[in-house]
């Protein structure tokens, strides 16, 4: 758990997820950080708006304002690289028209098995790596949304994205598994960035700084 923070009455939960990174040519260390047992939280906004946030497991989370449901880097296989599961009724969950969006195809982060049964049953549309053209779509098709997408670098596969999502005037990074804080130290006034622990060693240790309110 990176932190868990009192939002007024709301709780706000910033977590990291257990995942791989070369930190010397020859040396890959794990790092785990605990996640709270508490998995769901409300973000109230100025505005009349709200966006319900739900940790799922490994990057996958899902947003939601009352009206629309996005999902992010979900559904990935349960248990990939021994890293986390997921029960199966979050499958069983899902909602009508939901929209699922992955940095990456690596299978801790997405499942082509398990969206095929997803997606036709619940009518819902899926952007990443490979149909960068079509998210034009998705900023307009969201009310108070829009979508910035970056190329960025992960050692361990040639397609990867990280994304900039302003949903309700609320502006939020999802850095996906990219190896270093050279772009997320470029975006400015960030209200939440979901990024993993190796990232903010790489800031610290090169003077960057994360322009975020949370991270």
């Amino acid at each position: 758990m990176h932190s868990i923070l009192n939002f007024n009455e709301y709780i706000i939960i910033f977590f990291c997820i257990i995942t791989p990174y070369p930190f010397s040519m020859n040396k890959y260390r794990f790092i785990a950080l605990t996640i709270s047992l508490v998995f769901s939280t409300v973000i109230s906004f100025a505005q009349s708006n709200e966006i319900k946030l739900r940790f799922i497991g490994n990057c996958g989370i899902h947003l939601s304002d009352g009206k629309n449901n996005l999902y992010i880097d979900f559904p990935y296989k349960s248990g990939a690289y021994k890293y986390m599961k997921f029960d199966a009724s979050e499958l069983d969950s899902i909602k009508q028209g939901s929209i699922f969006l992955f940095t990456h195809k690596h299978a801790d982060h997405y499942s082509k098995n398990n969206l095929k049964k997803i997606k036709n049953k619940h009518n819902g549309r899926v952007y990443g790596t490979w149909n960068k053209k079509q998210f034009k779509n998705l900023n307009t098709s969201l009310d108070g949304f829009s979508i910035e997408v970056y190329k960025t670098k992960h050692r361990f596969t040639f397609k990867h994205h990280s994304y900039l999502i302003t949903w309700h005037g609320k502006r939020i990074f999802l850095s996906g598994d990219t190896e270093s804080a050279d772009l997320i130290s470029t975006v400015k006034e960030m209200d939440w960035a979901f990024i993993p622990y190796w990232i903010m060693l790489d800031a610290k240790e090169r003077g960057l700084k994360i322009d975020t309110k949370y991270t």
